[in-house]
């Protein structure tokens, strides 16, 4: 019987050699065929590429071929690649589209597909619904396609390079970890950072697709290792970039995690700071920090609330709004001036931007937000749990429960999941407004529970309430 795919909030994943096979990629790389030819324009072509995960390589030359064979002229790249360096490429070619072969931050079992489209974005759900609808299409046999092995890099390099002043960032003096995570990004800031006299140091750089002892994850506990090298190295900031690239955790000098909320925070102040001529609105997922919120109040701009995928911001974009930064709670943030994609080595250049014209360690940005806009912290679980309990805590969350543990519900939202807002003790102070969001993961066999409060014990004590909620009979 053949593996019902479905692509969730950035494609379509599965586990090797279970549901994610040659066949399969096969089928998979035909729907695209059919939904170029059919809404696109064939004859500019697609790009692939593929990051460190194990037979990515393989896969992509077997996506190729299927596109190649419905009459389609395919571009493979010449080694591992960035999501975002793929994306880039299909804006600068204005290409019919991109696939990327990939599982972006999953365990090292998994290997995935996404498609981006002509824009250099995440393909919306309007496309990514087209797809799925053309998965057991017959192939298509036409004459004329043909596959190339090209160099996605170097031109994604060099406009990084010239959308960045990298010399403000040399001049400040600052040594800066790199942890790429065994992922695609490995070499990418090194060498910018090479180039420009950038004192660095790179960890987790070899190619090792079995991720050893994490998932590439730009998130606890899977960053230990960065946090512990930069204090080791004494570098003022620590980068780290998921399995594709394409999104972005750091660490502080003192070996402090720095959430990919907080990177967010950081960004959005020094552009309002630094950046103030660049224009347009600022978008974030719902379930990310609302201190982005009262950044944007204190500097007077439009903050656009939108569901969880970095898709929903290509959707803004792409309907003419202008869009100065968008952004998602696992990592990804995009600049769409630069591209209508998340990208982690642009925020990591960006975030070393950021310190150098403020001067000040990365952990020292972070502290100054906290003083500034109240304190936030965030926790999140990933629950595997068997389909009726997931389901069950689905329903009782849609019916709106009264009370998260010890603290009652004030009001919800339902924009995407089910959030609930808590009267807690920080609730009506400076500090951040206590959430809880309950929500079924897109891509994996997973019950995602989110929640942000003024400290680290009250975020503690709300997941394991939340948990407990779950669990209810």
């Amino acid at each position: 019987m053949a593996t019902d795919i479905k692509f969730g909030t950035d494609g379509w994943r599965g586990v090797i050699a279970d549901d994610y096979t040659f066949a399969n990629v096969r089928r998979v790389a035909r729907a695209i065929a059919h939904y170029v030819h059919k809404h696109e324009d064939p004859s500019r072509g697609l790009l692939v590429a593929y990051d460190t995960r194990f037979g990515s390589r393989r896969f992509a030359e077997i996506t190729s071929e299927e596109l190649a064979a419905s009459g389609i002229r395919v571009q493979l790249a010449q080694e591992i690649t960035p999501t975002p360096a793929l994306s880039y490429m299909v804006k600068k070619q204005q290409t019919a589209g991109g696939v990327m072969i990939t599982s972006s931050h999953n365990p090292w079992s998994w290997n995935g597909v996404k498609f981006k489209a002509t824009y250099g974005g995440s393909a919306t759900p309007a496309i990514i619904q087209k797809i799925e609808s053309y998965i057991d299409a017959p192939a298509i046999n036409k004459a004329g396609g043909a596959v190339a092995e090209s160099d996605f890099k170097t031109p994604y390099i060099a406009a990084l390079k010239e959308f960045v002043d990298i010399s403000v960032i040399a001049k400040s003096g600052m040594k800066l970890l790199i942890d790429v995570m065994y992922g695609a990004g490995r070499g990418v800031l090194k060498g910018i950072f090479t180039e420009a006299g950038i004192p660095h140091v790179e960890i987790r750089s070899e190619l090792n697709p079995l991720f050893p002892g994490i998932n590439p994850e730009p998130i606890l506990p899977h960053v230990n290792a960065a946090l512990e090298a930069v204090v080791e190295h004494k570098c003022q900031g620590a980068f780290i970039t998921d399995g594709d690239a394409d999104r972005i955790g750091a660490g502080t000098e003192k070996g402090e995690y720095v959430t990919s909320h907080m990177c967010y925070a950081v960004l959005l102040q020094w552009l309002m700071r630094h950046r103030a001529q660049w224009t347009g609105v600022i978008t974030r997922a719902f379930n990310t920090t609302q201190m982005l919120d009262r950044i944007a109040k204190a500097y007077n701009r439009e903050l656009v609330e939108h569901g969880i995928g970095f898709k929903y911001v290509a959707d803004i974009v792409l309907s003419g709004r202008e869009v100065l930064i968008g952004g998602e709670e696992s990592g990804g943030i995009g600049i769409p001036r630069f591209l209508p994609e998340r990208d982690g080595i642009l925020n990591s250049l960006l975030l070393a931007s950021a310190m150098a014209e403020e001067g000040k360690s990365l952990g020292e940005l972070v502290e100054g937000l906290q003083q500034t806009y109240g304190r936030h912290s965030y926790g999140r679980r990933d629950l595997t749990l068997t389909e009726e309990i997931k389901q069950s805590a689905l329903k009782r969350a849609a019916a709106g429960p009264k009370n998260i543990g010890r603290y009652k519900v004030t009001h919800n939202g339902n924009l995407d999941g089910y959030k609930f807002f808590l009267d807690t003790p920080n609730s009506n102070g400076r500090d951040a407004e206590a959430w809880v969001l309950v929500r079924g993961s897109g891509t994996e066999p997973l019950l995602r529970v989110y929640c942000e409060a003024a400290t680290p014990e009250l975020v503690n004590e709300i997941l394991d309430a939340a948990l407990e909620f779950v669990h209810a009979k």
